[in-house]
């Protein structure tokens, strides 16, 4: 397995690859400090991972990662930074990253995930993984939920025991309107009545 590190301290990249270089199964490790020179020699070397910090100087680690899968797409990329904001590990995962590792991480760990990574897998530290399952459950609540974000606030009203002439003083809308948007909600919930509807909320996350 040969690996490629991108990483601009010079510390942590000579450290890394002395780890890495002292596995047998790892039988070439490159480094370098910047994305623009990995992308240069990136060819020659032949990675079977990039293992990459995301805070580089010059291009930016997830624009190193797109690239780099646009160019050489078998190449399996971990990402290795200390950054586990929502934003920048989800640029990465989208700009192509199967693995993302928090610095910090044991020796041992890293170098177990590399490998998992090599063999298909997609490791990654606790916190990420949490951050990853949190918005896959929150992106499926709102593909299923068919209302609107009014027709949603009237079921919970509903389920609040409102009256419809109450639901239509709180939204300041007419009880017209009100009949009008729980009919639609029926229809977009497949319910025949309150009972059904509510249920069918309760399962989907509305209430």
């Amino acid at each position: 397995m040969k690996i490629a590190i991108v990483e601009d301290n010079t510390v942590t990249r000579e450290t890394l690859k002395l780890l890495l270089s002292g596995e047998s199964a790892i039988s070439e490790v490159s480094t370098f400090e910047n994305a623009e020179t990995a992308l240069t020699e990136l060819e020659g070397a032949a990675p079977d991972i990039l293992l990459v910090d995301l805070d580089l100087p010059g291009m930016h680690g997830t624009e190193l990662i797109r690239k780099v899968k646009q160019l050489h797409p078998p190449v399996n990329i971990m990402v290795y930074t200390v950054f586990e904001d929502r934003e920048t590990v989800f640029a990465a995962i989208k700009a192509g990253a199967s693995g993302y590792l928090l610095k910090g991480s044991s020796p041992r760990n890293l170098v177990e995930s590399l490998f998992s990574l090599h063999q298909g897998g997609a490791p990654m530290s606790p916190k990420i993984a949490r951050k990853v399952i949190l918005e896959f459950q929150e992106s499926v609540n709102q593909e299923e939920n068919p209302l609107s974000v009014k027709e949603s606030t009237i079921v919970r009203c509903v389920e609040q025991g409102l009256t419809y002439k109450e639901i239509a003083e709180r939204l300041s809308i007419s009880p017209h309107t009100v009949h009008t948007h729980i009919k639609n909600i029926y229809e977009k919930l497949q319910a025949n009545g309150r009972r059904e509807a509510l249920r069918r909320a309760r399962k989907i996350g509305i209430i």
